[in-house]
């Protein structure tokens, strides 16, 4: 829901170097600390998208993004390290305290987290939510949602690329 204090932005891609493009745009807007939470079914992006936040955050092209599925995290050496959460297998909030997750959420990176609904209860204030749907094979529909004082930034950036 949104209030005074929060902004969001709705964005439409329409090929998947259009997602990637995107979340490196979000990337280059990232500071230490920030958490993005990605909702959506599979399929969506959010793979896509997170390989974009890397490159936005100078990941190296030597390292490959994927979904932590199995792993349940990926760490990725850039700016700012990357932190790629995957808790599609966690039945919710309560399987990640045997993971030290509050380390990542609170620490010196930048944390994205797949499959965020499971876990919305544990997400710090100031989370900045990204809800991706699956439109067609080539069309994604990207809404960032968050603190305004998180949210406007990335939205400069994203209107400086042209993703209005």
């Amino acid at each position: 829901m949104l209030n005074e204090h929060t902004m969001e932005r709705t964005l439409l891609s329409c090929r998947t170097e259009d997602t990637i493009e995107i979340g490196a745009v979000i990337g280059r807007a990232l500071q230490k600390g920030q958490v993005i939470a990605l909702i959506g079914d599979l399929g969506s992006g959010k793979t896509c998208i997170t390989q974009g936040i890397a490159r936005g955050l100078d990941v190296p092209d030597s390292y490959y993004v994927t979904s932590p599925t199995f792993t349940l995290i990926n760490e990725y050496p850039g700016r700012i390290t990357l932190y790629h959460l995957d808790v599609y297998r966690l039945s919710g909030s309560q399987d990640l305290g045997d993971m030290g997750y509050e380390e990542y959420f609170y620490g010196d990176g930048v944390i994205v987290i797949e499959w965020a609904e499971k876990i919305l209860d544990v997400l710090p204030m100031g989370s900045i939510i990204i809800y991706m749907t699956y439109i067609d094979e080539y069309r994604r529909e990207i809404i960032i949602s968050g603190a305004a004082n998180s949210v406007t930034k990335i939205v400069k950036e994203l209107d400086k690329g042209g993703f209005r």
